[in-house]
């Protein structure tokens, strides 16, 4: 195994969900942790938990990984003690809308390419040369099921969780020779904020995407992200698909 433990991990979409879940997973395996997200009210929240109960080291970046002009120079600039990164989650992504394509709102698809495909690449840009001047790093990507297999009305956004699925295969080839590992998670249904999201804050009908189902947790997203930072240096989790019990495909799911 390959610990965790005082490296510096930085978790993108932090504030919730899923990224809330990789934060307090590595803070309890003993990591300091880099938390980026818009919501920076949620981010100190996090950060004091995290610090009362596992006494975690903690910096936080209010910021959306939209912003091209921020995300360079927040991340290329970092101070001095947090400029090493040892893993990097890019967990920050959303839905918007569930439309056929020629119905679709065209500032939904916007947001959808400018977070799920910009910036990840923004991120990821900014970090990875650090990475390969230290000759070590991890990066972990959270795609989805959609970036396996369009599915009705997600034609956008499973479009954008595809080229997630491409960027991490591309990226790892472009790292061959150093020891650089990089991994994608393609999550299925997890009951997060995302519906809620993604619906326009449409709680109802978000809540109608879980019912009569037991779906996955930020938890068990963030066990499979420790995971697979955790095995030793020449073991590399290049994908896992996972999904509930009730769940096969993206589209066929069994409820009660």
């Amino acid at each position: 195994m390959n610990s965790v433990k005082d490296k510096i991990v930085l978790v993108t979409g932090a504030s919730s969900g899923i990224g809330a879940a990789c934060a307090k997973r590595f803070a309890e395996a003993g990591s300091r942790l880099i938390l980026l997200a818009r919501r920076g009210d949620r981010l100190q929240e996090l950060a004091g938990e995290l610090h009362r109960q596992w006494g975690t080291a903690v910096h936080c970046l209010t910021l959306d990984v939209r912003d091209r002009d921020g995300v360079m120079s927040q991340l290329t600039q970092l101070p001095v003690d947090w400029q090493g990164v040892d893993i990097l989650v890019n967990n920050a992504g959303l839905s918007r809308g569930l439309d056929k394509l020629q119905e679709g709102d065209l500032d939904d698809w916007e947001e959808m390419i400018d977070a799920n495909v910009k910036g990840l690449l923004y991120v990821t840009r900014a970090i990875v040369p650090g990475m390969v001047e230290r000759q070590g790093g991890h990066i972990i990507n959270i795609g989805s099921i959609a970036g396996r297999h369009a599915y009705p009305r997600g034609n956008v956004y499973c479009a954008s969780k595809a080229a997630v699925r491409a960027i991490t295969q591309g990226l790892k080839q472009d790292l061959l020779g150093t020891p650089i590992r990089v991994s994608e998670i393609d999550p299925g249904l997890v009951e997060t904020e995302f519906s809620e999201v993604r619906f326009h804050g449409d709680r109802q009908r978000a809540s109608e995407t879980y019912h009569g189902l037991t779906p996955l947790t930020g938890e068990d997203i963030a066990d499979l992200v420790w995971f697979c930072a955790s095995r030793p240096n020449h073991v590399n989790i290049s994908e896992m698909l996972v999904v509930p019990t009730d769940q096969a495909t993206a589209t066929q799911v069994y409820r009660r």
